[in-house]
């Protein structure tokens, strides 16, 4: 039986779609800005990044100095705004994954948030805050000793839709298998909801993205992931670089 997947233009901003939708309660808001808390995601959204108006109600939650990042903005300066750097993207979306649960995957919570941080700081999958595991189901694959070897959870979410991140293992039991047994059960378990896996992962990282590609996924849009650095009243020649 074919899926029917929700409506795909809401993947163009999946950010903001999760704060307006799913994840609110995780919100602070203000017109047309809005992000996470910062104990639980370091992600910034707008509405609509070529809305001037939208910057302004950002520059609400930011403080001066502060840099933050915006998915799919480009690299165009805005007013009371500074690019810092911009780092190429693209989102894959399932089309033909095989999705299965894994029987000997745990679910990871609050208490296991200090092996989680340990393994990502080891791994570098991208960033992960001490209430990330909130944003959805995480689940993890113990080695004999007990020790979290590799994990695999869910972040953002649009209606329909679920991301797929946080995809790790430890250096020493890769090549194992262990990160795409993850990706299925986590896929298995967002299917289960009538909804369909999505993912992130840098253009350059041309590795990840040929697994992806032959589990399943396809590549849907290529976006950026742009830093800006909010300038304090007065000017540029007062940002510290």
């Amino acid at each position: 039986m074919t899926r029917a997947l929700a409506p795909a233009a809401i993947l163009d901003n999946p950010a903001w779609s999760s704060l307006a939708g799913a994840h609110a309660k995780f919100a602070v808001a203000h017109g047309r800005a809005a992000r996470y808390d910062h104990e639980v995601a370091p992600f910034h959204a707008l509405a609509d990044p070529a809305d001037p108006r939208a910057w302004t109600d950002l520059a609400q939650l930011v403080e001066p100095g502060v840099v933050v990042t915006i998915a799919g903005a480009g690299a165009a300066a805005h007013p009371g705004w500074q690019v810092e750097h911009s780092v190429a993207g693209v989102q894959l979306v399932d089309v033909s994954l095989r999705a299965a649960p894994a029987p000997d995957a745990v679910r990871l919570g609050a208490a296991d948030v200090p092996e989680i941080l340990d393994l990502i700081d080891r791994t570098q999958p991208g960033p992960f805050r001490r209430r990330t595991v909130e944003l959805g189901v995480y689940l993890g694959l113990r080695s004999a000793d007990g020790r979290l070897i590799a994990m695999a959870g869910e972040r953002l979410h649009p209606a329909g839709w679920t991301e797929i991140s946080a995809v790790c293992t430890d250096p020493a039991h890769r090549k194992k298998g262990l990160a795409t047994r993850l990706v299925r059960a986590v896929a298995a378990g967002i299917r289960e909801r009538g909804e369909t896996p999505f993912l992130h992962t840098s253009a350059g990282n041309v590795n990840a993205i040929r697994l992806y590609e032959s589990i399943g996924f396809v590549l849907r849009r290529r976006t950026d992931f742009t830093a800006y650095r909010r300038v304090p009243a007065g000017g540029l020649d007062q940002v510290v670089a």
